[in-house]
């Protein structure tokens, strides 16, 4: 997956040639010599971000569930020190 640079006068000129580039790679757009923006094609944006996968999905929790409850513990509680006698 190659990328293709554009400038920001090239992308502003022919958005018909930088979503035809987008398909097959991220399009690179500039403003004087810096990177500033990257095109993708939606596909590759739903592959690089999860494609909407949550937590809960990740977690293994039914279909459905929308809360859960933890039960942590109070942050003022200290774990005891080691006894090294």
């Amino acid at each position: 997956m190659a990328a293709t640079t554009m400038t920001s006068r090239e992308f502003n000129q022919d958005t018909g040639r930088a979503k035809r580039a987008a398909s097959s790679g991220p399009v690179i757009i500039t403003d004087r010599g810096r990177p500033v923006h990257v095109l993708l094609s939606y596909e590759d944006y739903e592959r690089l971000t999860g494609g909407g996968v949550t937590i809960l999905d990740l977690l293994g929790l039914p279909e459905g569930t929308d809360d859960i409850e933890l039960d942590l513990p109070d942050m003022r509680d200290h774990a005891d020190g080691a006894d090294l006698d």
